[in-house]
């Protein structure tokens, strides 16, 4: 799953950078998947974070990243803008 979105409270690419590993930090540990910011690295108030889960149930992949969009849009002052879901 591949998700843009906009932050908010966000000035500088520092404040970016200790929000962005505060919360791929906690959806690690929170949701066992791995996390890497794939985009829009060098945008302040933009990026694009990529989550990639394994399991031999396509309904267990997709309940956690239903759980992972929950907790980001109540977690955190983001607005998402994008969602892309690939399943293999």
């Amino acid at each position: 799953m591949e998700i843009e979105f906009r932050l908010f409270d966000v000035f500088s690419l520092k404040d970016k950078r200790k929000t962005l590993k505060s919360l791929k930090d906690k959806i690690k540990r929170m949701f066992n998947v791995s996390v890497s910011e794939v985009n829009s690295n060098d945008i302040i108030n933009y990026s694009t974070v990529g989550f990639a889960c394994v399991s031999n149930n396509k309904a267990i992949i997709e309940s956690t990243f239903e759980k992972i969009l929950h907790f980001l849009e109540n977690s955190y002052n983001i607005e998402l803008t994008n969602i892309r879901k690939d399943f293999l």
